[in-house]
């Protein structure tokens, strides 16, 4: 899952980034609103947090221009005015819901999984193939009766993959969707964690060549039996 948290505040936007990246999402940050319109476009993201007090635009216009242009993503505004009319205003202009700091994580962590719940990108919530099972509310990956315990960006791939079934992922599509903009990786490091994701598959039951990779295109789930592309 990938999160544009929009915050001013770079001390406190580090320390969220670091949370929630510890909570397996993928986290962009931007300074400003245009700046955060202007990401919302360029990528698709899972949810949208929003500071609601933010330089060139602000998290109040952010949010009314994106629904005025069709954004259907969660929206979770962070404020530090707690006030029933700065409520008011953020839902009224389409925002989900409202958080207001000094930040609690525990429960920022629980409105984010019940605004992904209630969106379309969690309406299937255990992803299955095969004997393969990976439940994104609960971050369980299993084959068959094993439980298999991958690393964060382990997990996210597979899920990734998971999501795309049988379409080809190359590594940097991978690396788009998996690492933050701040920090890419070299395309190697896709090898390795599939190598990684490969190696566990196998200790759990399932065929060595259960990911694919299609040289010079990237990689995807091994066909199953008797199931069409």
């Amino acid at each position: 899952m990938r999160i544009l948290l929009v915050e001013d505040d770079i001390r406190l936007a580090e320390t969220l980034a670091e949370a929630l990246t510890d909570q397996r999402y993928v986290v962009d940050i931007v300074t400003d609103g245009e700046a955060g319109w202007q990401q919302a476009k360029l990528l698709e993201y899972d949810l949208l947090l929003l500071d609601l007090m933010l330089p060139e635009l602000d998290g109040i216009g952010l949010c009314h221009r994106l629904r005025s242009h069709g954004y259907k993503l969660p929206i979770l505004m962070l404020t530090a005015c707690d006030t029933i009319d700065d409520e008011i205003n953020g839902l009224d202009v389409g925002a989900d819901d409202y958080v207001v700091k000094p930040v609690d994580l525990q429960k920022l962590f629980a409105r984010i999984r019940a605004l992904l719940r209630r969106g379309s990108v969690c309406s299937a919530p255990i992803l299955v193939w095969g004997e393969l099972h990976l439940n994104p509310s609960t971050y369980e990956v299993a084959y068959g009766q094993s439980p298999i315990h991958l690393t964060p960006k382990e997990y996210a791939i597979l899920e990734l993959l998971l999501r795309n079934r049988r379409r080809v992922l190359s590594r940097s599509a991978i690396i788009d969707r998996v690492w933050s903009l701040e920090s890419p990786p070299e395309e190697h490091t896709v090898k390795v964690h599939i190598r990684g994701i490969r190696q566990k598959l196998k200790a759990a039951g399932a065929d060595e060549d259960s990911i694919e990779n299609l040289h010079s295109m990237g990689y995807r789930l091994k066909q199953l039996p008797n199931l069409a592309d």
